[in-house]
């Protein structure tokens, strides 16, 4: 994680892994192409989301085969452990970082996905912590175009274009916050 409590690139897929086998136990084959696809209807493709292995996350005790292991790795049925359980927990509960690009809104869309695993509270933190990444890139957003106000080119268009879109998220995340104060739970 960032110093900031937010996710690194990778870690977005080991959040994708982690929650795919928090549905139920997979083959490998099986996790790698439901991460693989998933990321990639996101993003695209990006160098920056390759290099986790699901090795990596079955060595630190994050997941687990089950049963007998096959000669064909890729025939392995792994599940999430305990410790996987906490992880996938520790990573939906990170913060987002602002300004929105593919990688945030990976992480984004991924929190959104398993977002029935968290606890109330965490949920609502969440939502939270959204909100206020929103308003934050707006503000910076604003501040930007009240600096540069007579730029000749069409940086104006281009700021108003993407404070509609940060502020449509905003009003988003504002309706979700009232419906999980209302006692909505997702």
């Amino acid at each position: 994680m960032y110093k900031d409590n937010s996710l690194l690139p990778r870690e977005a897929v080991r959040l994708a892994a982690l929650g795919i086998l928090a549905g139920g136990p997979l083959t490998y084959a099986e996790l790698a192409a439901a991460v693989r696809n998933f990321t990639s209807r996101v993003v695209g493709p990006s160098l920056d989301l390759m290099g986790t292995s699901i090795e990596l996350l079955r060595f630190e005790g994050l997941i687990s085969t089950e049963g007998p292991q096959t000669v064909n790795v890729s025939e392995s049925v792994l599940k999430l452990t305990v410790a996987g359980s906490l992880e996938l927990n520790s990573l939906l509960c990170a913060s987002v970082r602002p300004p929105v690009n593919d990688v945030a809104k990976l992480i984004l869309a991924l929190k959104f996905k398993f977002f029935h695993l968290l606890k109330e509270t965490d949920q609502c933190d969440q939502i939270e912590m959204m909100i206020e990444a929103c308003e934050g890139e707006i503000a910076r957003l604003d501040d930007l175009r009240s600096h540069d106000r007579k730029d000749p080119g069409l940086l104006m268009d281009w700021l108003d274009h993407e404070i509609g879109q940060v502020s449509d998220r905003l009003k988003w995340l504002r309706k979700l916050k009232k419906a999980s104060d209302g006692g909505k739970r997702f």
